[in-house]
């Protein structure tokens, strides 16, 4: 998924200028603005290629990021983040794992698909906002008619006074249906009973592997047998409110077009989408140069990486797409290999090269306390809904930063995640009493990090396997 940004966040074109991407994404992420800088640069090349004459923009290629550093510095929150702001598709995944199947798992290209797959379905969730007003209103319409249904068509009659009782009915039924929607709106009925029919579960899909990399493919055979495959319903009893939730669904499915759906959605990943190639460095180097067997694995993935990366044709179940301006960031420690152990063909099509530094105490405690949603705010708000009040002071959160950069280097760095092991195992007691803590107001102050720390830190091997 992309980042967690509210739809309302996303960027427009006239905010997209490098300085004010990287102002939001100080929001959530601490340092590393060389970073920020790169991406930014590499979001607003793709606004400005939009702006120029067809034959132009067909010939700017996206110049492609290379992260250098170690774990949990942010190179996947910046890329994530970043995805979120633009509204772009994006996908991570490890370069690794294409080693571990080798070539009789999933191909490379499966990763297209799978993007293809996150821009069709948040195409999908686009117009399917954009639908929602006008399916609101036919929502509310349907539940009236459910609670209220429409009186019987009468046979038509000469009688005037059968005329007269049929005016009566129809003008006390126009009444109680003004009653009624005056309740429905003000959600005083959200809690009545009332009978739905509803689709039953979809029936009739087959799961095929295709000769191509063993890609799974869904083929639902109601499509292509209709006849054979009747739409069964069913009757549900269920609340209004669930109701209003399953008739918003259908009106919704209703007034959008799948086709464009996935014309639009193959569209949004040529010209946005993002491939986040994390532990690329896994795949540097040569296997048999160190002493391994044949050359088959690393550089075989590199291989097949490389036509992808460079711009090539993928067949989806939704069409041809196409990969020339995919932004593509590959990212890596590099501790045991170097960028220039990858193919030089490789190397040539990541050529924005930014490294993150490892974190400092300093950087720790903006962590705790800089960004939007901070794990301090986190757990003071996950506490919060029990009623315990949680306060960090200045000096706890010194504490906690410092005590991060000490475990960080006395065993294996992870960065920030050192944080949430730590403050897991400072608010366990808290955590675990939930509702039945007393008192409901604490303290985390530096005292306080020590005392439930103190013991773990002083054992090197429990802190090892604790920490």
């Amino acid at each position: 998924m992309p980042g967690r940004v509210d739809p309302s966040e996303v960027l427009t074109a006239e905010d997209r200028s490098p300085r004010q991407i990287v102002e939001k994404l100080d929001r959530y992420i601490v340092g590393q603005d060389d970073a920020k800088r790169a991406v930014a640069v590499a979001l607003r090349n793709r606004f400005r290629r939009r702006k120029l004459p067809p034959e132009i923009a067909a010939e700017i290629m996206p110049k492609n990021l290379l992260m250098i550093g170690p774990t949990g510095v942010g190179k996947t929150e910046i890329a994530r983040r970043l995805a979120g702001l633009a509204g772009s598709p994006f996908l991570k995944l490890e370069a690794s794992k294409f080693t571990e199947v080798g070539y009789v798992g999933r191909d490379v290209e499966s990763m297209i698909r799978d993007l293809v797959e996150i821009g069709v379905d948040m195409e999908r969730e686009a117009k399917r906002r954009e639908a929602a007003p006008a399916a609101r209103h036919a929502v509310e319409e349907r539940l009236l008619d459910l609670l209220l249904p429409p009186l019987p068509a009468a046979a038509p009659s000469a009688d005037p006074e059968a005329k007269r009782r049929r005016a009566e009915q129809q003008d006390s039924w126009s009444r109680s249906r003004d009653v009624i929607a005056a309740k429905l709106s003000a959600g005083e009925l959200e809690d009545r009973t009332l009978e739905l029919e509803v689709a039953a579960a979809t029936q009739g899909a087959l799961r095929m592997f295709t000769p191509g990399g063993m890609e799974e493919m869904d083929l639902n055979l109601k499509d292509v047998l209709p006849g054979l495959f009747p739409q069964n319903k069913r009757r549900r009893k269920m609340t209004v409110a669930e109701a209003r939730e399953v008739l918003q669904r259908e009106e919704e499915d209703l007034r959008i077009d799948e086709d464009s759906i996935a014309r639009d959605g193959l569209r949004r990943v040529e010209e946005s989408g993002i491939l986040f190639l994390d532990e690329i460095d896994k795949i540097a180097g040569r296997d048999a140069a160190r002493g391994g067997g044949p050359d088959v694995s690393r550089e075989g993935v590199q291989r097949d990486l490389l036509p992808i990366v460079e711009g090539t044709l993928v067949k989806t179940k939704y069409g041809m797409v196409r990969t020339d301006h995919i932004l593509f960031i590959g990212a890596g420690a590099f501790h045991a290999a170097k960028p220039s152990d990858l193919m030089p063909e490789l190397q040539g099509r990541f050529p924005i090269r930014v490294e993150l530094a490892a974190l400092t105490r300093e950087d720790f405690v903006r962590i705790l306390t800089e960004p939007e949603f901070s794990l301090t705010r986190q757990y003071s708000e996950l506490l919060a809904t029990e009623e315990i009040r949680l306060e960090f002071t200045p000096d706890g959160i010194e504490r906690l930063a410092e005590i991060a950069e000490d475990v960080n280097r006395r065993h294996e760095n992870i960065g920030a995640r050192r944080l949430h092991t730590l403050l897991e195992r400072v608010l366990e007691d808290e955590s675990f009493a939930g509702p039945d803590l007393e008192p409901k107001r604490v303290v985390v102050d530096a005292a306080f990090v020590t005392s439930r720390l103190s013991q773990v830190l002083e054992d090197v091997d429990l802190s090892r396997y604790v920490l």
